[in-house]
């Protein structure tokens, strides 16, 4: 099975295959609150978002990767991006991450809208067994955000990886399997209508 660049939609949020025409409007994201500083985030700093957009597509090449940008609907504007990463295809197994949004459109309807576009792809079309989630053990607000997809935290690669800044970082490890979907899905829906209709 090859991953296969495509464009997910719904009526809140365009995810289109990254592409290095997207660096301009990246770089225009991560400057709202500086998210490079944010020794958590993979947000490019000023000047590297073609070498990061360059890697996500050299993740494509290899069948291990599917990388987005993320275009709000309502202003048309790219807003962060996301993606599929750690390509399992004998199971198949995925997982989604490198997700950052501008800070003006963080703990907003956004997430929700994303994820639920990306776990109705993995399930649905990939025909994934399950989805993984991984993040900092220091990133609170990440894993209170996986959590209220319903996923289920698997435990703690500690000393996993390293930082940007060389620290080492222990790894929280989330799942959602596929006959969790449905109920999930429902989750989500019924939250995204409850957030849409606040912003």
């Amino acid at each position: 099975m090859t991953l296969t660049p495509t464009t997910l939609q719904d009526d809140h949020v365009l995810l289109e295959p990254l592409a290095p025409h997207h660096a301009p409007d990246l770089e225009a994201a991560a400057a709202d609150g500086e998210l490079w500083n944010l020794w958590f985030t993979s947000a490019p700093a000023p000047g590297q978002a073609s070498g990061y957009i360059e890697k996500a597509l050299a993740g494509l090449a290899a069948n291990a990767m599917l990388p987005f940008a993320v275009r709000e609907k309502s202003s048309g504007q790219i807003v962060g991006t996301t993606r599929f990463y750690d390509f399992v295809p004998e199971l198949p197994r995925i997982a989604i991450g490198y997700t950052w949004y501008a800070k003006r459109w963080q703990k907003s309807h956004l997430n929700t809208a994303c994820k639920r576009l990306l776990l109705q792809h993995a399930f649905e079309t990939l025909g994934c067994v399950a989805v993984e989630f991984h993040t900092d053990h220091r990133n609170l607000d990440s894993q209170r955000a996986i959590e209220r997809l319903g996923a289920h935290k698997d435990g703690v690669l500690r000393a996993h990886k390293r930082r940007p800044d060389g620290s080492l970082r222990d790894t929280v490890c989330y799942s959602i399997l596929a006959g969790e979907w449905p109920d999930v899905q429902r989750w989500l829906t019924m939250r995204l209508t409850r957030l849409s209709a606040q912003n």
